[in-house]
Formats: structure tokens, sequence, C-alpha cells
């Protein structure tokens, strides 16, 4: 079967699958498009701020409108998960590493300051610091579970590693590498019949009921089915990062759409609409000139790639109505020792410009509960620790180089256990 008839047997399925599909949906598409106006108009009014700040020392006793604001925006900074001093040193020592070990791959070629490494020792100690362990166990949480469902193997308050890189980006460098996007999943949102129940509520046309925290469906859902490089095979609550310097707005720094219910409706309903006036018309932003339309293989924002599919990547031109210029905000300025995270559905981008004066660094570490998918994950990857090589989701390569970490490196005991370097206590 070609690619475009395939792409056209998944919208059948879909339209099939939910009764008064088109109705249902063509009711909900207006909805959404009205809602999604009223947020950009309050997105761009408030900039930055927009994103919820928190402490880690408070994450236990925040208000339940708290709690709610965070997980609506999908966004959060947490203050303060390590030391100044650490989080500086750790920087430092990356440099060093990077500087001592010239033939380490990197991004871009001719400047390196994004970095496929996995293992170092400041990485090691930073995935498996106490304090990381305690947000990303709290981030889990974040996810409900029916009262009446018994899940075998999964415990939101055992987090689990997962490996990626880190970077040091240089001030005035221009970096367009990050486009709005999404990971975790590219027209597999759409294909796996698991995945797509996550969104159950968007595709049967009540999008208010959608809840981007159900956890249920995430924990069968495949997120890589194509097996490409690069592509997230494993179930991530929140992608995240440790901020190793002083970073702010307009230096570099992390850009997202703010409300990941409404990026989540839009984006599931997008292919099953096409507009009946040009792109770059001014009527464009009309729902009255949508019509709804299956007759194309087209899911916009999607992408063929390595022998399988990116995205969801949403632009202006195919996703108008997120008003992506108004509504891509930067996170607000962070030191070192600060983190923030993002929820595995919302939308974000890199800042193309840094106009800072330092380098703005980062390590990537993400919030991942115990589950079977995940576990099964961390087995190989732990065996990749251990050898020396890259984790199974990332492109194949050795990464013994002087001053790689080791086991003796992992500062907790529950950064062990998150390895798969221990067994849970019965």
């Amino acid at each position: 079967m070609d690619r475009e008839q395939h792409l056209l047997n998944i919208k059948k399925e879909i339209t099939s699958s939910y009764p008064d599909f088109q109705a249902r949906a063509t009711f909900a598409w207006k909805e959404i498009i009205g809602e999604l106006a009223k947020a950009a108009e309050k997105i761009s009014s408030t900039g930055p701020e927009y994103i919820p700040q928190v402490t880690l020392s408070e994450l236990t006793s925040l208000p339940p409108e708290k709690i709610d604001l965070i997980r609506r925006v999908g966004t959060v900074v947490i203050k303060d998960v390590v030391d100044d001093a650490d989080a500086i040193s750790w920087k430092h020592q990356l440099a060093e590493h990077v500087k001592a070990n010239p033939d380490v791959e990197g991004f871009p070629e001719n400047n390196k300051q994004f970095f496929q490494l996995y293992w170092t020792k400041p990485q090691v100690e930073a995935r498996s610091h106490p304090n990381m362990m305690t947000a990303c166990t709290w981030l889990n949480n974040l996810y409900r579970v029916p009262a009446d469902s018994k899940l075998e193997g999964v415990d939101l308050s055992a987090p689990l590693t997962y490996a990626d890189r880190f970077r040091i980006r240089h001030p005035g460098v221009s970096w367009d590498a990050h486009p709005p996007h999404i990971d975790g999943g590219a027209i597999e949102r759409w294909e796996d019949p698991a995945f797509r129940t996550c969104f159950n509520d968007i595709l049967s046309g009540d999008w208010r009921q959608h809840d981007p925290y159900a956890l249920l469906g995430r924990l069968n859902a495949r997120a890589s089915l194509y097996k490409r490089p690069n592509q997230a095979s494993i179930f991530r609550t929140f992608q995240g990062w440790l901020a190793m310097s002083e970073t702010a707005p307009t230096q570099g720094t992390l850009k997202v759409f703010p409300d990941v219910l409404l990026s989540n409706a839009y984006l599931i309903l997008r292919p099953f609409f096409r507009p009946l006036v040009p792109v770059d018309s001014k009527d464009i932003m009309d729902p009255q000139n949508w019509e709804f339309d299956i007759s194309s293989p087209e899911f916009p924002g999607i992408l063929p790639r390595d022998g399988g599919y990116t995205g969801p990547r949403p632009t202006p031109e195919l996703h108008p109505h997120m008003l992506l210029e108004k509504t891509m905000t930067s996170v607000p300025k962070v030191m070192p020792g600060d983190a923030v995270f993002w929820h595995c559905d919302v939308v974000h981008s890199v800042e193309q410009e840094h106009t800072g004066t330092e380098d703005s660094a980062v390590m990537y570490i993400p919030a991942l509960p115990t589950c079977p998918l995940n576990q099964a994950y961390v087995e190989k990857q732990k065996e990749c620790f251990l050898s020396g090589i890259r984790p199974p989701d990332f492109p194949k390569g050795l990464e013994q180089f002087p001053g790689t970490g080791t086991p003796k490196d992992i500062l907790s005991s529950m950064g062990q256990r998150a390895m798969g370097l221990t067994v849970a206590a019965a």
C-alpha cells in the first residue's frame, strides 16, 4: 500500500469509529477556533509571565488552583531544583569534556553547541540528583488514574531515567533547527489505536472534556511505530531541562504554546478540515471558510522522514488559528539550578536568536513514570550505559571518551533504581 492510501485509510478508520463524526467535529472545530482567538489575546498580552513558576520546596503545598493552572498551561518552571554552584560546576565540567574530546559529534558541525553525549559524569549525576527525582515524581503525579483501576507494573511515584543530551549555546549564533513542534509521536497520534484513545473526547466532539493528564491511554500508546532514529519510544509525562546558566527570553530559551488543551483539540481535528480561501487571505481565520474534508491524505504538519514521520510541526500557514507569532511564548528567566518542564503534548520551539552575552546551557532531563513500556526501555538503556554506547532511541554510536560516567556517579538510591540498576523493595 502506498503512503497516500495508508494516510487516507487512517482518516477513514477514524471517521467511521465515532458516531456522527462529521457533524460533531465540525461543531467542535468552530468552537475551538473561537477559543483560540480569545486565548491568543490573553497569552500575547501577558508574555512570559503566563508560564507558572514554583519552587521545589512548595510543590507539596501548592493550592489546587495553581495545580489546575499548571495542568492547563502544560509548562512549569520549578526553581531551585539544585544548588546554583552544582549546576554551574556541571556546565564547566561539560565544557571541559567536549574541549578534551574534539571528536564528539555536535551541531552545528563547525561550531558545536548541541552534543551527542548521554553518559558524561555531570549528566549521570544531574539525572539522579535527589531533588530531580523529587521534581519528576511530582510531575508524574499530575496524571490521573481512575479510582477503580488496577494498573499492573505502574507506579507514578517511582520515576525512571531517560538519558538525553545537553546544549551549551553560544550568544550571537542563529539557530533554526527547532521550530514549533511536538515530540513523542507523529502520525502515531492518529494511527495507533491506543494512542488515539488519548484524544477520544476531541474526536467525539466533546473537546472540552479532553484530559491531557488521563493516564490510561498513554500507557499502551505506541509513539514510535516506524522506529525512526531520535523518535522517543517511551512515555514521558513531561519533557524537561535543567538550566546550568542564566537564561532569559531572547537568549535562546524555550518557547511554548501555553494551553495544552486547546492545542491538542485543534491539532487533532486539523487533518479533517480544509480552507476554502487562500492561506494568505484575510478571511482564512473565519471558520465559515473551512469545510470538513477527508478526501486528502494530508495530515498538516506531519512530514515523512527516515522511513517514518516527524511532527506535528504546526506552522502559521497550515495552522493559522493557533496564531503562533503571538502565542509561542518564551519561558521566564531562569537561573542555574532551575528546571523547566513541558507536557508531552505541548507545542514547543527554541528561540532562533541568542541576544545575551553568555552561553545558554541546559541538560535535557524529562519525567517518566514506572510502567511496563518504560521499564522495558530502561532495561535496554541500562545495558547501553554499562557498555558505553548511546541509548536505544538515538542514533547508534560509541561514547567511550575519557570522563564518561559510571554507576558510581549516580547520586541517590532512587537514581539507581531509575536506571534499572537496583530493584524496588517488595
